[in-house]
């Protein structure tokens, strides 16, 4: 890995402007600072040039941290070590860029007796499977109410929308908690139904205001990576 830190020190010792480098590689201001900056790396034939204008090998450059220049210094055995977790990084790299990610909101979807809900949208947390949904948002499902189609713990995917048809399961918001149940509607207000037979079915009375937030079109367990 490029240092930047040494190109900036080694030309402050060299009491050079970043003119008097740039101009006679004929590369542009912009794109020296940039090197000066950690913002990009000269590729091998500005290095080579760099490293001549400078006085200095190329290896000069490169950061002591990286493994790059720690690596010749290990003893065999510990350069095994290092090859095998660079192996298990790359197995774990490809693993993920096969995978879809997925932004869920850190607030719950209680699929029991409710759960507070907070309006930060802001606040996700990433996680992976390997399908694409197309939803609108997603959020975690607490409790055991909707097992075993729903597991605590598992995603459940949104699309936004209002009432479409009884039977189908939605994110309710209902008194400040939101649910995710199955939803019919009665004369007086949303019966919410669990699929779990432990629980009790639920009212929701229209003068509470209850708010459909989103039917469930998906969910699933995330892989770990």
């Amino acid at each position: 890995m490029f240092s930047h830190e040494k190109l900036k020190q080694r030309r402050s010792e060299l009491h050079l402007t970043q003119a008097d480098i740039y101009q006679p590689l004929e590369v542009s201001r912009k794109t020296y600072s940039s090197w000066e900056n950690g913002l990009a790396e000269p590729h091998a034939k500005n290095l080579r040039r760099l490293a001549k204008r400078l006085k200095v090998p190329e290896s000069y450059f490169v950061d002591e941290n990286s493994a790059l220049y720690t690596y010749p210094l290990l003893t065999p055995p510990h350069q095994k070590e290092v090859d095998q977790l660079a192996s298990q990084l790359l197995d774990r790299q490809h693993k993920v860029t096969a995978l879809t990610a997925y932004q869920v909101l850190s607030i719950e979807l209680a699929a029991g007796l409710g759960h507070t809900y907070y309006d930060n949208e802001t606040d996700y947390e990433t996680v992976y499977f390997d399908q694409d949904i197309q939803h609108d948002f997603a959020s975690w499902v607490a409790g055991d109410s909707m097992e075993p189609k729903y597991p605590n713990g598992s995603v459940a995917l949104m699309k936004q929308t209002g009432f479409d048809y009884d039977g189908a399961v939605y994110a309710l918001l209902w008194n400040g908690k939101t649910y995710i149940k199955k939803v019919y509607r009665e004369t007086e207000g949303l019966r919410l139904e669990s699929i779990n037979p432990d629980y009790d079915d639920l009212f929701a009375p229209y003068e509470d205001q209850p708010q459909i937030v989103g039917i469930v079109v998906g969910h699933f367990l995330p892989i770990e990576v």
